[in-house]
């Protein structure tokens, strides 16, 4: 069974967390302290990690890092109340693998944990699958199916970027930072000019849409099964 750490400080929100994870048949194990959660991330074996971003005992960034620093690469969902572009961007850049800003539904947290779950665990193999798209990191090679697709330098990065966090909404500053690696977002629709330029190379128009714009948002690449 699919085991989930839960270190969460808000006894209401965790128990409602809970509730619905283990109706959907996983096993959870919860704590309300930093320390204490780190310590079960390191011993549980756990399948994925869910971690609020403010805790008592340690802050939940800081759990992150330092599980990350012991090569601990367990999938992190991180839980926030600060919603910011700039807030968002430090929970990944720590670590962490998706972002839900509270409040949120409980589904959608499900729904989180489902695709982090299915994310394939060696992030480091020279082949990215996503569906029928496949792109060969040595070779820099991309391929729809049977067809061979024809990427710029950046637009190969950009893809790769996208399917090393498919089913993961991603915003224009995390794309401008890790990409472009700027370190500011400028006035530019650069980001928009470029995907605009890779959406119409990946998908086809005999092709179910595999990038989608999220308004308001950013950018998810979602496997068309």
């Amino acid at each position: 069974m699919t085991k989930v750490v839960l270190i969460e400080d808000d006894a209401d929100t965790a128990n409602d967390i809970c509730a619905e994870l283990r109706d959907c048949g996983y096993v959870v194990e919860w704590s309300a302290d930093g320390l204490e959660g780190l310590e079960q991330a390191r011993s549980a074996s756990a399948d994925i990690l869910i971690i609020d971003r403010m805790l008592p005992g340690m802050d939940g960034l800081a759990v992150i890092d330092t599980l990350r620093r012991e090569q601990i690469r367990t999938p992190v969902l991180v839980l926030s109340a600060l919603g910011a572009v700039n807030d968002r961007v430090r929970g990944l850049r720590a670590g962490g693998d998706d972002y839900l800003t509270k409040p949120f539904a409980v589904l959608e947290l499900v729904a989180r944990v489902e695709a982090l779950i299915r994310r394939p665990a060696d992030t480091a193999a020279s082949v990215l699958r996503v569906g029928p798209l496949e792109i060969d990191l040595i070779e820099r090679l991309a391929k729809r199916g049977a067809r061979e697709i024809e990427l710029l330098p950046r637009e190969f990065r950009l893809l790769e970027y996208m399917m090393r966090h498919y089913d993961q909404v991603l915003t224009r500053a995390m794309l401008f930072e890790e990409v472009w690696k700027y370190k500011f977002v400028p006035d530019s629709n650069l980001v928009d000019v470029h995907m605009g330029r890779l959406r119409r190379k990946i998908d086809n128009p005999s092709e179910r849409p595999m990038i989608a714009n999220v308004r308001g948002e950013g950018f998810v690449l979602r496997s068309p099964d």
